[in-house]
């Protein structure tokens, strides 16, 4: 008996439309299987009645003009397969965080005062988590392009995560009362109120690339590196308060990587007109003055009278960050 092996090349690589953009020989990923031409362009019916101006699926909910929407890419390659798989090894390693500060008793060591610095500070912020996913979820729902919105839809599933993750922390350091109490801080004390009014102000705002700018360019791009990157890693843990930093790895290491998504976003729709880099920039330079100063007495509420000096210095890192991707 002589056995041989026989290779047998397939007729095709991939599907048809996908070996339109990357060549009918080549084998294509499964990012790319799963997101390219996936948005909806054929006959849509009638158009909605709460908005007889737009069809469903409609290019001409943004100002932003693409000549094709599937430019955009995910510098972390990810389609559902492999963004569940990441987020379940990052959400092993937060359960682990929370394993170890609470069985070895971290969060009753602190101090007092560092204690209830990091439940004001932080517990509130659990309902500006809400608000960006809640954003994320309209550019997922009026966004063209798949390659677009199922990025933001991702993100607004892990704003929701970090929200549960910030309630986890209130009961990890105190009783349940403490997320009633900071729910009246977001509602009632100034220090949060010009920070509420730009989250809810992004809930009425039409066109969902200026919300993606806003929200995740400009407001995450200033407070994450404010909050957990300056405050909870750094004054918070020069303090003894080095178990909040640990309960919020997941939020230090997810900003890196969703970083990565939207400048690449933000850079691919201002490198393809002059018209979208003008508009981007607009709305950058609009939602920055607006979140600075409503992150301003929030910081404060750790830092005190140095809260603007120290924002001078996250600010001049994202001003360098935004003329990177041409928004600035």
């Amino acid at each position: 008996m002589d056995l041989k092996t026989v290779s047998i090349d397939p007729k095709r690589r991939t599907f048809a439309h996908v070996a339109e953009r990357i060549g009918a020989d080549k084998i294509a990923s499964r990012y790319q299987e799963g997101t390219f031409d996936m948005q909806t362009e054929g006959p849509q019916h009638y158009r909605p009645l709460w908005d007889p101006a737009h069809d469903y699926f409609d290019p001409d909910r943004t100002k932003i003009a693409m000549e094709d929407w599937y430019a955009f890419k995910d510098p972390r390659q990810y389609y559902y397969g492999s963004y569940v798989i990441a987020r379940s090894r990052q959400q092993e390693t937060a359960e682990s965080a929370f394993t170890f500060v609470e069985s070895r008793g971290l969060g009753a060591a602190m101090p007092d005062d560092v204690r209830d610095t990091a439940l004001r500070l932080l517990l509130p912020l659990r309902h500006v988590a809400w608000g960006s996913s809640m954003n994320n979820e309209t550019t997922a729902a009026y966004g063209y392009g798949a390659a677009i919105t199922q990025g933001a839809l991702y993100y607004a599933m892990d704003q929701l995560g970090i929200a549960q993750f910030i309630t986890r922390i209130g009961l990890l350091l105190d009783e349940a009362e403490c997320l009633d109490t900071a729910k009246d801080a977001w509602l009632h004390d100034d220090a949060w109120q010009p920070l509420r009014r730009l989250v809810e102000d992004l809930f009425v705002e039409k066109d969902w690339f200026e919300v993606l700018i806003a929200q995740d360019l400009v407001l995450d791009g200033i407070l994450y590196p404010l909050i957990y990157g300056e405050i909870v890693d750094n004054v918070l843990t020069m303090k003894g308060g080095s178990a909040v930093s640990m309960v919020c790895q997941f939020q230090s290491e997810w900003h890196a990587e969703a970083t990565k998504w939207i400048d690449a976003q933000v850079k691919v729709a201002a490198k393809e007109s002059d018209a979208n880099a003008e508009l981007i920039k607009g709305w950058t330079s609009k939602w920055r003055a607006r979140a600075v100063s409503a992150l301003l007495p929030v910081a404060a509420i750790a830092l005190g009278d140095g809260a603007e000096a120290q924002m001078d210095e996250v600010l001049a890192a994202f001003d360098k960050r935004l003329a990177k991707v041409g928004a600035a």
